[in-house]
């Protein structure tokens, strides 16, 4: 089964949109680091069922616009098309070699996968994978898969976490069917907008649009 790993999202400061953040919602983020292959930089807020926000900014034009990479890809056109919020999210697997398996043997396009790191503030090297289904940016929204190099589940921090919680993760532009194909999914109850993760429910909406629940 998998677990929601992160929502990421776009701004052009992400250390002073997740402060605004804090300010809002009394959430508290720490910095997280920077993806030097990318261009990237982020911020992260940790929550209570072991997923977090993450605010990803640019920090290197140029290196983020050559990227390859379909996260990065779809940020600086968040940024260059003056779009910010919520556009993408992770979904935690340990399992990334089947899944790859799986979209060769069923013909489901992606890329990747693609290896990432970043310098903890501690010094210490995370390191993880991620597999991409292919979408169409702007009309749909398929998250990725990720599989960190740690059993603990990535740079979740359980002393920083949050009391709160992602309680729902709001998805459109893609119907359920095709969801739960794509992500190999038992389908137990069709006629049901939403499904539950491990750690949160997934519910289908009729727009092209990404949101959350804290509870």
């Amino acid at each position: 089964m998998l677990a929601l790993d992160h929502i990421v999202i776009a701004g052009k400061n992400a250390e002073e949109d997740s402060i605004s953040y804090n300010k809002r919602f009394a959430v508290k983020a720490v910095k997280g680091g920077e993806h030097a292959d990318w261009g990237t930089y982020n911020y992260l807020a940790y929550f209570s069922n072991q997923a977090y926000i993450e605010w990803l900014g640019v920090q290197h034009h140029e290196i983020a616009r050559k990227s390859d990479n379909p996260l990065i890809k779809h940020l600086v056109y968040m940024l260059e098309h003056e779009k910010t919020g919520p556009f993408q999210f992770a979904l935690r697997t340990d399992q990334m070699d089947d899944y790859i398996e799986h979209f060769h043997h069923n013909n489901i396009p992606y890329d990747g996968p693609f290896s990432g790191e970043r310098m903890k503030p501690d010094g210490t090297l995370l390191s993880w994978r991620m597999l991409f289904p292919k979408y169409e940016i702007g009309k749909e929204i398929l998250p990725f898969l990720i599989e960190w190099n740690n059993p603990l589940g990535g740079p979740f921090i359980q002393s920083l976490a949050n009391p709160r919680l992602i309680s729902k993760v709001n998805i459109g532009g893609v119907e359920k069917a095709r969801f739960m194909k794509i992500y190999q999914l038992k389908n137990k109850k069709i006629l049901t907008n939403h499904f539950t993760l491990q750690n949160t429910k997934l519910v289908f909406q009729n727009n092209t649009n990404l949101s959350f629940d804290l509870t």
